[in-house]
């Protein structure tokens, strides 16, 4: 049914979104796309445009700082997908190097741990655009994180180091795989898992007036509340339906998915007792402040899309 109403929405604008073009040659840079990609690139734009306009107009520093933040962001995420699958996979596991590093840095882990999470932080998602198939070994792989405790007998941390290895090996690279796995839909799920994230903030406090929304969804945060839940599930409605793309399993991976996926870094920045994961993003912290969602949107959305 979205796909309809936003058919007859660009037919009356005399507009296809599978036919749309997008032709840009600048020095380097030089894009020629065509399809639902165009389609996206100028809805992400609009979206954009208007949230900028209500964001300079609350003249709130936090959320200019937060939106100026995502327009830099969006082009380092969106060229690559829109280049294709082996850029995309580069993009996923430098994005994984990059959180691999705060969350060993979170639940310190030794240096041999360490190290198996950031070879898998490129062999993931290089496997998942040359050789999907190896994914399979993801959960035997995980069992081998016990074995740098296991060789060297550490029975005092032992099971805590494979337990955090094994749990970023997924959390983290293997999630970021599932981009390349679901890379024509990658770019709408990843701007519907933001523009989420934003809704849910806005639910937070717009309907703080009401005692249920005011609920904490756990003791881990008591800022991510019912009412921010709420705000997640309508904003990931309008933006899906705006995208063409919504389904009742999609809706649910992109605003549960994100809501869950945020609590789930919550407890390992409450366990190393920080506010962030890293402090050189502005407006967020860290890489993993940014993608906690994401990392948890991402598998689900690919289950959604199968």
């Amino acid at each position: 049914m979205n796909n309809w109403l936003v058919d007859t929405y660009l037919r009356v604008l005399q507009l296809d979104r599978r036919s749309m073009r997008l032709d840009v040659d600048m020095w380097f840079v030089h894009l020629h796309i065509t399809g639902r990609g165009v389609f996206f690139f100028w809805v992400t734009l609009s979206i954009l445009a208007v949230a900028g306009v209500a964001v300079f107009a609350s003249r709130k520093r936090e959320l200019v700082t937060k939106w100026v933040t995502w327009v830099l962001i969006l082009p380092v995420v969106g060229i690559p997908i829109w280049i294709g699958k082996g850029p995309t996979a580069v993009l996923c596991a430098a994005l994984a190097l990059i959180a691999v590093r705060e969350y060993v840095r979170l639940v310190q882990l030794p240096r041999t741990d360490s190290a198996i999470l950031y070879v898998l932080a490129v062999a993931y998602p290089l496997s998942a655009w040359l050789r999907p198939g190896l994914l399979h070994l993801v959960p035997l792989i995980v069992l081998l994180c016990a074995l740098p405790s296991v060789l060297t007998g550490d029975l005092e941390h032992g099971i805590r180091r494979a337990a955090f290895t094994g749990f970023g090996s997924i959390w983290i690279c293997w999630s970021l795989a599932s981009m390349v796995l679901i890379w024509r839909d990658a770019f709408l799920v990843c701007f519907a898992a933001a523009a989420t994230d934003v809704a849910a903030w806005c639910g937070g406090k717009g309907f703080r007036r009401f005692a249920w929304a005011r609920r904490p969804l756990s003791p881990l945060s008591p800022n991510k509340t019912v009412g921010g839940l709420a705000g997640a599930v309508i904003g990931a409605f309008i933006v899906l339906t705006l995208l063409g793309t919504i389904t009742p399993g999609l809706l649910l991976a992109v605003a549960i998915g994100g809501v869950l996926g945020d609590l789930l870094e919550s407890m390992f920045k409450r366990q190393a007792g920080v506010k962030d994961a890293g402090e050189w993003l502005p407006g967020f912290g860290g890489l993993l402040d940014r993608i906690d969602s994401l990392l948890l949107v991402l598998p689900l959305a690919a289950v959604a899309l199968a």
